[in-house]
């Protein structure tokens, strides 16, 4: 049974830096796909960022493109998202999620929150003003 564990979470102010980690177990990481989603308060949860296998490809919310950057380490198990100049409107619960793929691009579905199987249990980032 895979699991996802996500750490870096934390308290930031505006035009500030984060990196989160998203640490995968049980799961033979170099086949699944990799992505990034966030849930704020009282709103539903979106899609921020995607990185396929072998980090091909990655995709991006326009909300945090050019800001946000997915990355991936095969040999450390590993997903991360490093986050530049944060804005209070990012402050949510980050979920980090996983889809085992024979592809190695991306499909139309990533976006998706239905195409991933593996959830991990969120880290709260908290943009102040």
């Amino acid at each position: 049974q895979g699991q996802l564990v996500e750490s870096g979470g934390g308290l930031v102010q505006a035009g500030g830096s984060l990196t989160l980690s998203c640490t995968s177990f049980g799961i033979t990481f170099s086949d699944y796909i990799m992505a990034w989603f966030r849930q704020a308060p009282g709103k539903e949860r979106e899609f921020v960022a995607t990185i396929s296998r072998n980090s091909r490809r990655t995709d991006y919310a326009d909300s945090v493109k050019g800001r946000f950057t997915i990355s991936r380490d095969d040999s450390r198990y590993t997903a991360y998202l490093q986050m530049n100049s944060l804005e209070p409107e990012d402050t949510a619960i980050y979920y980090c999620a996983a889809q085992c793929t024979t592809l190695i691009g991306l499909s139309s579905a990533v976006r998706q929150e239905s195409h991933y199987r593996y959830w991990g249990q969120g880290t709260q980032v908290t943009v102040s003003s």
